[in-house]
């Protein structure tokens, strides 16, 4: 064979080569998930149609998958492992997150929203992209913002319409100091305390209530031990959809115009769900004989948490700005 056909043949295979390549699907990203939650929780049935419609949209670019029920591990590894890359994305709520991004423990404030739809409101604007904004210092894209409903006090002795009705009451409480702080500003004693224990807690009388939304109330069958469920609304926690930095700064302009898209569509989704949950979670514990009361004057518990904001300010003077902005929003 001659130099020319030796040149020609070398040349033919090399765009032969090139074609092929050209020809091949790119190589598919798999995201992985982290989702604490059931099947058919309102946030697993966003997060699960997040991943399929992404999965879709990126045209296999990216395969997308929601390990549920906290199988990759508890909220506080899965932050680390998303901060660091190792997972892809996750739900989080808002509430543990304060040891890492303290922005975040504004959002932890008791009676900071003045209800669901103004947390939606400020969470949704330019008050929201400020705590976008500090969880991404931490690698944490925050995408969209999801509900968790309004936290209410419930319990074994009575109906709770003023403060003086939590005096004394055994109140269980996640683990957080300014949750403490909050029951104790009412006389009640904290019990923080694993979710998983409350149960038989209330039923042996360790604990004489807990506080926690309608969901959680009925699905944990806490109404079976606590007769009085009490529309206190102290506390209302958005959770972020959040994306793991390293796994979003990947992505190409197009893929991450498509993953924040249907990241807001998800929020939508889990909104929705989250009222109809609600809903039929209120009809359950009604149906089997709990009391629920409207609390007619919140000022009087608000008023009672000033000491809790003060403690708060004076160890966090630069978040005073942010508290303010939120309170004045309403």
């Amino acid at each position: 064979m001659n130099t020319t056909t030796k040149t020609m043949s070398a040349v033919a295979v090399s765009v032969s080569a090139t074609v092929m390549a050209l020809s091949l699907p790119a190589q598919a990203e798999d995201w992985r998930g982290w989702n604490i939650h059931p099947p058919g929780y309102p946030n697993t049935e966003a997060l699960e149609a997040f991943a399929e419609n992404v999965t879709e949209r990126t045209e296999g670019r990216l395969t997308v998958q929601v390990y549920n029920n906290g199988v990759l591990g508890d909220q506080p590894d899965a932050i680390e492992q998303t901060r660091n890359g190792a997972l892809d994305f996750a739900n989080f709520n808002m509430g543990p997150m304060g040891p890492i991004v303290k922005e975040t423990n504004v959002l932890s404030l008791p009676f900071i929203f003045s209800s669901v739809e103004h947390m939606h409101e400020v969470m949704d604007g330019e008050i929201g992209q400020q705590f976008a904004d500090a969880l991404a210092e931490k690698n944490l894209v925050a995408l969209s913002w999801f509900d968790s409903g309004a936290r209410s006090l419930y319990n074994t002795e009575r109906p709770v319409h003023t403060p003086e009705d939590v005096q004394g009451l055994k109140i269980r409480v996640m683990n957080n100091d300014l949750y403490v702080e909050m029951i104790e500003a009412l006389g009640g004693n904290a019990t923080p305390m694993a979710y998983g224990e409350v149960y038989q807690a209330l039923k042996t009388g360790v604990l004489d209530g807990a506080e926690n939304n309608y969901p959680s109330f009925e699905s944990s069958n806490h109404y079976e031990a606590a007769d009085y469920y009490s529309l206190t609304e102290h506390l209302i926690i958005p959770e972020c959809l959040c994306i793991a930095k390293a796994s979003w700064e990947a992505l190409s302009p197009k893929d991450q115009k498509i993953v924040r898209e249907e990241a807001v569509k998800a929020s939508e989704l889990q909104r929705q769900l989250w009222v109809e949950g609600s809903q039929e979670s209120r009809q359950i514990v009604l149906d089997a004989g709990i009391e629920i009361n409207e609390v007619e004057d919140k000022a009087a518990f608000q008023e009672k948490m000033e000491p809790v904001y003060a403690a708060f300010i004076e160890e966090n003077p630069d978040l005073e700005s942010l508290i303010d902005a939120i309170r004045n929003s309403n």
